[in-house]
């Protein structure tokens, strides 16, 4: 039954970090470039000769996702680890008792 309920925690952690990194996405993504544009532009700097909220619209939400996925990457390893399920030759070693 341990193993059951750490499964359940596993997965309740992981969709918590998942809906949360999907709402920060939604808030970058729409925000910025639809809902927020106009402010963007006259309350920041100009990217260049693009005012920000373009910019944010055609690049800075890419750049926001990409950082979102290294977020998610590091936050899922470390919640993997803290659970035990853990990847590569090491895990498979511990969890075989030490044989291949």
């Amino acid at each position: 039954m341990q193993k059951r309920d750490g499964g359940v925690a596993h997965r309740r952690a992981c969709l918590k970090i998942t809906l949360w990194l999907l709402g920060a996405w939604a808030v970058v993504s729409f925000g910025c470039s639809i809902v927020w544009r106009d402010w963007l532009d006259a309350h920041f700097p100009s990217v260049g000769t693009a005012p920000f909220g373009f910019w944010m619209a055609q690049q800075g939400s890419i750049v926001c996702f990409v950082l979102i996925l290294v977020v998610y990457a590091v936050l899922m390893n470390r919640l993997d680890r803290k659970f035990g399920y853990v990847e590569g030759s090491a895990a498979t070693m511990k969890g075989s008792g030490g044989k291949r």
